[in-house]
């Protein structure tokens, strides 16, 4: 089978790779225009009742009619979803609830204006990073997204219109589309809505109309917009004829494809390319052939600066492996529905061409429908072809010694046993030492100890002996043959060891780039993940690495850096991270640096920069893995950062809410016991004494809210420390009941007999149950007595409070331990710190408070604590 239609196996694992992962993820459909009021919500909303019509649960996340009553309309019978309000600087704003939705779980989910920033304290700073978090969960997204929101065509969208676009989406995201749907109106339909109000109101729509709304600017918008919907078509035609083993092209649209090596005639090749790509208005790619040769330091650097001037220029650069010129191209361009292929006037004089392969004839040959371009070179455009010295001069002049070692050890060794073998059986000998020597030396080397091999057998072995003269024909013929296949399978053998180093290079590459991933993932946050990312570095470059990240100062330099950059290094890597292309060494930028800088780049957004200290000139493959490296942790620390802003704005949420609820419950508490005492001293008459009952009950109140506030103060900052002394269970369960003010008909105990002392602090213990025994009475279902119990469980002394009221709700056991929780059936007044505070005070001690339902109805509260070694009296403990 030829290699063309060979199977890539990396594609084939990039597909089911993107298989397996959109079988669990929502699909994702984009409703794209070329600007505000196309009418791309209204497409969307009639998408939407389409397919809940169909069966489909549907509910809307966020939708922003803009006072537009058709729009409204379509709103008429479909689940919206409440949104929530964030406090911003006194401000309360309105985002929509992406926990809600997740926790419904619709099939599809309706979120408007895909490129909208959300209020600080949000969960995700974008909007766009809530759908993506929304297809995680496997919830299909219906969106809708302007071209100017597009974060590769903001730049020339500001150069068109003079506004400078803030909001953008990177576009990663629309390559995540399943689908994307163009809403699309002439510029003269557009301007005629928007004077009719549908777009905009009063001055706000003579404002648009002469400025973002002229003609000009809606007519390049709409190009923009074409344009990028037609290249997101084209690439899911590509992945369709790769799936189905469509050979192709289809030429639906041109694409271009120019083929580069080292050469110095490459340059001129993608310029040409370039000029008539932007002519033809195609995209183009830029191929480079891994060959089985190394390269030489300076093929490496000019074929180096020719990528980066393709990229540079816009072009898609692919580098793949290939034996074979020809078909490694013909492979990439059917691979990418190429319909024209651009090639180089073959150079050099016609001598010895018939050994070579003809590239052009047998693409000619074998193309099919794809076209192919021969460019001729300039006048004076000839590279210098290198000479056969120069050819020597790059192999080392050992290997040539080791030939002629070998040359003489076969040959002694053949002289010795020539009386008992012959010298037919001699050249066996030399061609086996011809094969071995090729797996190990390069090519001339090989080539030289081929020939050399057949002189010598010539000389001292073929009568007549210690002459060149061979008298027989059949010797002549025989000696004939031995030379050309001594240098045939010098050859083979020479082009075998450099394929099976070419394919040890890649695995190196894969195995490298396979244990920084694994690295990554191993790692629970960036402190811990840089020193090993760093020192995979230096083991596979040999070189030492920096890492930059950005801060609110702009950038600075990681300490687990494993060297200390300079200014010039700071200077170079700010250029690098502001602009977003490497700099430094083997690069058009500041080349003569001392290092390569290579930004952390996801999306468009910049996280920081690598920063590497080479010793020599990075090859492509060295090159092509440091920015594998650079993006797998750009991702990483783009993660990491979503997570820490992602925990920042939980935080701000859960602190929001204990505020509000503080400040309810204790606005509430005091406001109570004040007002009652402030009755208690206006409702007699002036001679008459307050009721002293009602002030003390309010002040008991009141002075427990201050307690339970303190309490909770001091547990937080950990200035609560137990003060431990022996003490009796059953004498400490009887105080704290005692101390709680119940009757005894009111408690039931069940003691263990024989209970072993503890060390404890009492006074913390008893307030801690006095805590369970007040839960206890406020939800115990009236007359029925609390059940107070102590025995001991292995090395545990577990104490309980147990009810007979309705019991715990289902996964209430720790959300009544949450401060300031209070449950549905709670009864108005207290803080709903009591629990939380005696868990703290028993946990302070080591032990835990657990909570469960109990058998027959009620709740059981169980402290546990550990017994430890027993009680010794003082004479034991000196005895």
């Amino acid at each position: 089978m030829s290699e063309p239609a060979r199977p890539d196996p990396d594609e084939i694992l990039a597909r089911m790779k993107r298989d397996e992962t959109e079988s669990t993820r929502g699909k994702l459909k984009i409703f794209f225009g070329m600007s505000p009021g196309v009418g791309k919500t209204y497409a969307m909303l009639q998408a939407a009742r389409q397919k809940q019509g169909e069966g489909c649960e549907v509910v809307v996340g966020i939708v922003e009619t803009h006072g537009r009553k058709e729009t409204e309309a379509l709103l008429e019978g479909m689940p919206i979803m409440p949104r929530t309000q964030i406090e911003y600087r006194g401000t309360k704003l309105e985002e929509m609830d992406l926990d809600a939705i997740l926790t419904w779980h619709p099939g599809l989910a309706v979120v408007d204006e895909l490129a909208h920033t959300n209020a600080p304290g949000s969960r995700h700073p974008k909007r766009y990073q809530d759908v993506l978090e929304l297809l995680d969960a496997g919830i299909s997204v219906y969106t809708t997204l302007n071209v100017q929101h597009v974060a590769s065509r903001s730049d020339t969208v500001r150069q068109i219109s003079g506004v400078t676009v803030s909001e953008t989406v990177p576009d990663t995201v629309l390559d995540l589309a399943d689908e994307i749907v163009l809403v699309d109106l002439t510029p003269e339909q557009l301007r005629s809505r928007l004077a009719e109000g549908k777009v905009y109101l009063g001055e706000r729509a003579e404002w648009a109309a002469k400025n973002f709304f002229r003609e000009s600017n809606l007519t390049a918008l709409r190009e923009m917009a074409l344009r990028l919907v037609a290249e997101h078509v084209d690439r899911d035609l590509r992945d369709i004829m790769s799936e189905e083993k469509i050979a192709g092209p289809w030429k639906s649209g041109d694409r271009l494809l120019v083929a580069v090596s080292a050469s110095p005639y490459s340059e001129r090749l993608i310029r040409y390319t370039r000029r008539l790509a932007s002519s033809m208005e195609a995209s183009w790619i830029v191929a480079t052939i891994e060959g089985p040769r190394p390269l030489s330091q300076d093929e490496q650097t000019r074929l180096t600066r020719y990528i980066a001037l393709a990229r540079q220029l816009g072009a898609e650069v692919i580098t793949t492996p290939g034996r074979d010129v020809a078909e490694a191209l013909l492979r990439v361009a059917r691979q990418n529905n190429v319909t024209q292929i651009i090639m180089g006037k073959p150079l050099g004089t016609p001598w010895f061409s018939f050994l070579k392969p003809d590239l052009l004839r047998w693409l000619m040959r074998n193309s099919g429908n794809i076209d192919i371009h021969m460019i001729p070179s300039e006048e004076g455009a000839q590279p210098k072809r290198e000479s056969l010295e120069e050819r020597l001069a790059r192999t080392p002049w050992q290997d040539f010694g080791v030939a002629l070692f070998i040359a003489a050890v076969v040959t002694a060794l053949s002289l010795s046993i020539f009386n008992y073998t012959g010298y037919w059986a001699v050249s066996l000998f030399y061609l086996l030492a011809v094969v071995l020597a090729a797996t190990r030396l390069r090519r001339w080397p090989t080539l030289f100890l081929a020939g050399l091999s057949a002189l010598l057998w010539d000389f001292l072995f073929i009568p007549p002996r210690f002459t060149f003269y061979i008298t027989h024909f059949h010797d002549f013929m025989m000696f004939g043959a031995y030379f050309l296949i001594a240098i045939v399978i010098g050859h083979l053998a020479t082009k075998l060891r450099e394929r099976e180093q070419s394919e040890r290079r890649r695995e190196e590459r894969a195995t490298a780039l396979y244990r920084f991933t694994r690295t990554l993932a191993a790692s629970r946050d960036l402190d811990e993940a840089l020193p090993k990312v760093l020192a995979l570095i230096k083991e596979t470059f040999e070189a030492d690495a920096a890492v930059w990240l950005r801060d609110e100062n702009g950038l600075s330099c990681h300490p687990a850096s494993t060297f200390t950059p300079s200014s010039k290094d700071e200077s170079v890597a700010m250029w690098s991270f502001q602009k977003k292309q490497s700099a430094g060494k083997s690069t058009d930028t500041l080349p003569d640096a001392d290092a390569l800088h290579v930004p952390l780049v996801t999306g468009d957004l910049a996280e920081g920069v690598l920063t590497v200290r080479l010793a020599n000139l990075p090859t492509i493959e060295q090159r092509e893995l440091l920015d594998a490296f650079a993006a797998q942790l750009a991702l990483f620390v783009n993660k990491e950062r979503a997570l820490e802003e992602s925990r920042a704005a939980q935080i701000s949420r859960q602190s929001q809410k204990l505020q509000k609820a503080l400040f309810d419950s204790v606005s509430h508490e005091l406001k109570t016991p004040l007002a009652a005492m402030s009755v208690a001293l206006q409702s007699g008459k002036p001679s008459e004494q307050p009721n002293r009952a009602e002030l003390q009950q309010a002040v008991q109140r009141l002075t427990r809210t201050v307690d339970h506030l303190l309490d909770a103060t001091r547990l937080e900052s950990g200035l609560l420390q137990p003060l431990r002394e022996w003490c009796e269970p059953a004498e400490l369960v009887r105080e704290a009941v005692a101390s709680s003010g119940l009757k005894d008909s009111l408690v039931r105990f069940k003691m263990q007999n024989d209970l072993p002392a503890v060390s404890v602090d009492a006074r913390l213990i008893q307030q801690a149950l006095n805590a369970l025994l007040s839960n206890a009475v406020a939800h115990g279902g009236g007359n029925k007595p609390i059940e107070v119990s102590a025995a001991r469980d292995g090395p545990v002394l577990v104490i309980s409070v147990a009810d007979r009221g309705p019991g715990l709700a289902p996964s209430e056991e720790n959300k009544v331990f949450e401060k300031f929780y209070r449950g549905p059936r709670t009864r108005p007044g207290g803080l709903g710190l009591g629990l939380s505070i005696a868990r703290q005070l028993v946990e302070a001690h080591g032990g835990e408070l657990v909570a469960q339902n109990r058998e027959g109805g009620g709740a059981r509260f169980s402290i546990r604590l550990p017994v430890g070694e027993p009680m010794r009296l003082p004479s034991e403990a000196t005895a």
